[in-house]
């Protein structure tokens, strides 16, 4: 099952009333876990950046005027999201805006359907508590360290992590989906996952590590952690 984490920066809070997306961020997931294969561009908005939109993304005038504008990306965007599930937190907000910018340039729309909205999953997984993704983030020790500006990209890499937590861990289904869509909604049953650029730390302590080595010590030559 192949899924897009999906968040999008924007100049302001409604594109009737002139504001436009300024970058896109997505991440691919297949069977519940990244493929490292992504979707990252900035945009032209065509208009000048607010400040109070500048302060929270660090994207200014300067910065976006070189970039293409959204009728030259917007095709390449859906053909890399094809009609697979958009993982979104806030999807209500990010899906207006995509559709306004689509709608624009005589694309079609993206269904609403197609959307899973993360924040009301936490809402309803955790009613009354703090729902942002900083939030979720403390919540399940998702370290964000590095989001100190709003960046769509990022905020997908976290999202990704936050939204399997939400869901009950990696790979929830235990694999059972064998042929993964692609985004063009072609089967890939070819596919595995990539391994980690970086891998993960070890979880044991030294102290652990040792009382392990003691423990096999005792056990003989011939134990089978011996042989390991």
């Amino acid at each position: 099952m192949r899924e897009i984490v999906l968040d999008t920066e924007t100049t302001g809070f409604d594109p009737e009333s002139g504001d436009r997306i300024v970058e896109i961020g997505a991440v691919e997931l297949m069977g519940h876990v990244a493929t490292g294969e992504t979707y990252h561009q900035y945009i032209n908005p065509e208009r000048g950046m607010p400040q109070e939109a500048f302060e929270v993304h660090g994207l200014g005038d300067d910065f976006l005027r070189d970039k293409p504008k959204f009728a030259q990306i917007g095709q390449a965007f859906l053909d890399f999201i094809g009609t697979s599930k958009l993982i979104i937190h806030n999807a209500a907000f990010d899906i207006k805006f995509l559709n306004a910018e689509l709608k624009w340039m005589g694309l079609p729309q993206i269904p609403w359907e197609q959307a899973l909205d993360t924040l009301a999953i936490a809402r309803k997984r955790f009613p009354g508590s703090p729902a942002s993704l900083d939030a979720l983030c403390r919540r399940f020790n998702i370290d964000n360290t590095s989001r100190t500006l709003h960046g769509a990209l990022l905020d997908s890499e976290i999202l990704a992590e936050v939204y399997l937590e939400l869901i009950g861990g990696r790979q929830p289904d235990f694999a059972l989906s064998s042929q993964p869509e692609t985004g063009t909604g072609n089967v890939a049953p070819q596919w595995t996952p990539k391994p980690r650029p970086t891998p993960l730390p070890s979880r044991l302590t030294e102290k652990e590590n040792a009382a392990h080595a003691e423990f096999v010590s005792k056990l003989g030559g011939d134990a089978m952690w011996s042989k390991i």
